[in-house]
């Protein structure tokens, strides 16, 4: 996916091409981190916890930044994209602790991961973003779908 995201970047309009190249980034740094926690999987029998969150800490992100790209062409603003990072970074951060560090209140930080992972999830389905995604139609309203 990387390779076809990077080759295929000057067969966009200019004003998609860093969301192209967003999407490119992101496949890429998952196929690597993939492909070591495989490895470690493999030579430890162990799952690679620490290595998974350190690939969606990257990833998840620069998600948040892909949706504000696509939704910048209907207006989008900064804040929007600012909001989606802090709750992608709450929701991992507190998703780890409660997986790794604290597991004996799995409970709370699993509660607190997963109301920021909600909090997202309204933002891009019925918030903001999907209003923002539908009052442009066209190109944007697919992506913003896919």
């Amino acid at each position: 996916a990387s390779v076809f995201f990077f080759f295929s970047m000057n067969n966009y309009d200019r004003k998609w091409r860093t969301s192209i190249l967003v999407s490119g980034l992101i496949t890429f740094i998952a196929a690597v981190h993939y492909w070591y926690m495989r490895d470690y999987w493999y030579t430890n029998g162990s799952s690679p916890t620490f290595f998974r969150y350190v690939d969606w800490i990257l990833t998840v992100p620069l998600m948040c930044v892909e949706f504000y790209l696509i939704l910048k062409v209907a207006g989008a603003k900064k804040d929007l994209m600012w909001k989606l990072i802090g709750l992608s970074v709450i929701m991992l951060v507190t998703g780890y602790f409660g997986e790794a560090v604290y597991r004996d209140q799995a409970w709370l930080w699993g509660l607190i991961s997963g109301i920021a992972y909600f909090v997202i999830v309204y933002e891009i389905w019925l918030g903001s973003a999907k209003k923002l995604a539908e009052k442009a139609g066209g190109a944007v309203l697919s992506a913003h779908k896919m």
